[in-house]
């Protein structure tokens, strides 16, 4: 039986170095999704959204040569660096302000009636999360539905560590607020993870 091994991103980074388009390509497939998130979530929307994470991969290429990942410095993070700092400066050309598209946290789940009562609850959350101060929101989905770690985000929004934990906070203790407010009408989950 023949086991394909999959290839690691060291490999392809190396071999992206030396001017392997296949095996950046493998990478661009590997972060695609992650970018067209950052870039959403940033505020960018729908096509431009695309537009920017295309961006960030031709910069990222073009400055690929003199990248060293190290430690926190993850390819990951210095990606949603780029994309990041070209979605900040697309809504800075006036662009208007966007959503996340719906399929990028879509439901995955079997039963129809639990598909729908957790679609429901991810669309409340998404929409609270979207109300959220652009900054922390930012940290907010780079940590809880992208799972990078402190420091990757850091790297990634060029802040302290200590700035991406207070962001977090607060974005996290504003949300349970505004779910502990709405209370009184049932509330299936208080708990952001759920709609991961």
């Amino acid at each position: 039986m023949n086991h394909v091994q999959p290839i690691l991103e060291a490999d392809l980074l190396d071999r992206s170095r030396r001017g392997d388009q296949a095996a950046y390509g493998e990478l661009v497939k590997r972060y695609y999704r992650l970018l067209v998130t950052v870039a959403a979530r940033t505020g960018v929307a729908g096509d431009a959204a695309q537009d920017v994470a295309q961006e960030a991969f031709l910069r990222a290429w073009q400055q690929l040569p003199g990248f060293r990942p190290q430690g926190d410095h993850s390819f990951r993070a210095w990606l949603c660096r780029i994309c990041h700092n070209l979605a900040v400066d697309a809504l800075r050309r006036g662009r208007p302000e966007g959503e996340l598209d719906e399929s990028l946290s879509g439901g995955r789940w079997g039963n129809p009636a639990d598909a729908h009562l957790r679609n429901e609850e991810a669309a409340e959350i998404r929409a609270l999360v979207d109300q959220l101060p652009e900054a922390c929101r930012i940290v907010l989905v780079l940590r809880e539905y992208e799972g990078l770690s402190y420091g990757e985000i850091a790297h990634a929004l060029n802040i302290p560590p200590g700035t991406v934990m207070s962001r977090l906070n607060y974005a996290r203790t504003a949300l349970r607020k505004t779910l502990a407010a709405r209370a009184g009408a049932p509330t299936r989950s208080a708990d952001f993870a759920a709609v991961r």
